[in-house]
């Protein structure tokens, strides 16, 4: 990628440098990790379908609302997905045609950064409290089989990580004027 050229102000311009190969790397692999490894998943489980799961407390916790909460959850994977690539891609730094009101406006680049670092952040704490429970609670009394979270862990990383990288990244490539 060459450096992008971002408006700044009515007149002025600045180049921004792009994405170090690592950068670009790790926010690949968080999106993916948000994207492919996710929402395959917990898709199958919002449309009803116990895969690895106790029917009867799957049946019971999906008519309690279980279906449209993972629904939303992969939605919200899905705009983490977005997140990570914005942090290496061009529309990360200038909003594209087909954003209305913002076409051409540079992105916020702090809002960004601090999203990217928050969910970062709870991800990874998430990832060290699933763990602390698979440790504690590795039984079969759960709704899903506890071999649900070893392989949830490992993404959970990937995704955290990533996007921790991609974004301290873009903070640093766009922090001042070059």
């Amino acid at each position: 990628m060459s450096a992008v050229t971002v408006p700044r102000g009515p007149v002025a311009v600045a180049e921004t440098p792009p994405p170090s190969r690592r950068a670009v790397r790790a926010a690949y692999a968080s999106a993916f990790s948000a994207t492919l490894g996710f929402i395959p998943l917990h898709a199958v489980w919002a449309l009803g379908i116990p895969l690895w799961a106790d029917e009867d407390k799957f049946r019971k916790w999906y008519a309690g609302g279980g279906g449209p909460y993972l629904f939303v959850l992969s939605a919200l994977a899905l705009m983490a997905g977005v997140l990570a690539l914005s942090l290496v891609r061009p529309w990360g730094l200038v909003f594209p045609a087909w954003v209305p009101l913002a076409r051409g406006r540079r992105v916020p680049r702090r809002t960004l950064t601090a999203t990217a670092c928050t969910v970062s952040a709870f991800l990874l704490l998430y990832t060290v409290w699933a763990a602390v429970q698979m440790v504690a609670q590795f039984d079969d009394e759960g709704i899903f089989s506890s071999w649900v979270v070893v392989y949830g862990i490992p993404q959970f990383l990937v995704w955290g990580i990533g996007l921790f990288i991609a974004a301290w990244s873009y903070r640093a490539r766009t922090s001042s004027p070059r």
